[in-house]
């Protein structure tokens, strides 16, 4: 595209008269960038729109794995259901025909989950089934009818083949079985490390979860578009924030000794509202332990007009040295019986 107007030259602020003028080269792919038509545009918009929505759809490694999980939870449930009906037989019946029977259960389970709907019931619950990723459609395609047939060939009849080889090997010690058992622990063994090699794979990009999947061609999709979540962390701010002021409670109060920042308190108190009467406080003092406030219990006193039970008073010398009387402040200075002239006397006045 030509421009309309000569383009001037900066230096001479003339039209330029060279051919290759590279300031002209610039101003015309200026003017084609700001002139592009709203076809350009529109495509440009729907490339980025398609990139976005595969991010999105594309399928989250944990959900994947979540989906293997909860088939071997489905087939251990019906494998324990199964074995109840036999809980009344002869101890051992089922042991003889065990691996055709978990065949014969987990075959069924495959042609009502993936033979027919695509994916099996971990899936089912997170949203995902699987897709042919041989065909060259961008729409979705289920697997074929060939690839399911597989697949239960190399899931049902692989695990069948190696529990039905162990059991017939075990039983038998010829020269000849024990060359065969050998070959079954050597291709088992290389299934195994296929196995790993495939799942570091899957987990560096997100495919293929399990090495029949990735042989087979078919890998997880989400059934329905998923939209993207904005995820509030308000909520969970407040709780993990309130969370750790009850653990840092609980750290620190087992720490803090209320018996003594009670008693601290009350000696804080008695020079606001004053010291009470002698007589008064000897006789309220004599009915109440001044610990646990009932009737004192083996009554001792500490060196001030207080009395105490023993028990209240011992342990809470024992639990801290520097113990005072809650009433009074005064420190302990020797833990003596009541004298029972004095308990006598308390008792008459009371």
């Amino acid at each position: 595209m030509a421009l309309p107007l000569l383009a001037c030259c900066p230096c001479t602020f003339r039209p330029c008269s060279c051919s290759p003028c590279p300031w002209n080269a610039i101003l015309t792919v200026l003017y084609q960038s700001d002139t592009a038509s709203p076809s350009e545009t529109f495509r440009e918009d729907m490339a980025s729109r398609e990139e976005k929505t595969k991010r999105t759809n594309r399928v989250l490694r944990i959900s994947q794995l979540d989906a293997l999980e909860l088939n071997k939870a489905l087939e251990q449930l019906v494998w324990a259901q199964f074995t109840q009906c036999f809980h009344g037989f002869k101890p051992g019946l089922l042991a003889h025909f065990e691996p055709e029977a978990k065949a014969f259960l987990w075959l069924f389970l495959w042609r009502f989950t993936i033979y027919s709907k695509n994916a099996t019931v971990g899936q089912s619950v997170l949203n995902i089934q699987y897709k042919n990723d041989f065909s060259p459609k961008q729409r979705y395609q289920p697997p074929s009818k060939n690839q399911k047939l597989w697949y239960a060939v190399c899931t049902i009849g692989g695990t069948w083949l190696e529990e039905r080889c162990y059991d017939l090997f075990r039983n038998r010690h010829l020269a000849s079985f024990g060359k065969a058992r050998q070959c079954v622990n050597v291709m088992v063994g290389l299934l195994k490390l296929g196995g790993l090699i495939n799942f570091l794979i899957f987990l560096q990009r997100g495919k293929f979860a399990t090495l029949t999947e990735r042989l087979l061609g078919i890998r997880s999709v989400f059934c329905k578009p998923q939209s993207v979540r904005e995820v509030g962390f308000e909520y969970m701010n407040r709780e993990l924030l309130w969370h750790g002021f009850a653990e840092f409670l609980i750290f620190l109060l087992p720490l803090i000794n209320i018996q003594k920042l009670k008693a601290k308190l009350s000696s804080w108190r008695i020079p606001l509202i004053g010291a009470p009467n002698g007589d008064s406080t000897l006789a309220t003092s004599g009915k109440q332990c001044s610990l646990c406030g009932e009737w004192p219990t083996m009554p001792h006193t500490i060196g001030c007009e207080h009395i105490f039970c023993y028990y209240c008073v011992k342990s809470s010398f024992l639990f801290d040295m520097y113990f005072t009387c809650p009433k009074c402040g005064t420190e302990v200075h020797s833990l003596q019986p009541l004298k029972s002239g004095i308990e006598m006397s308390e008792v008459n006045a009371l």
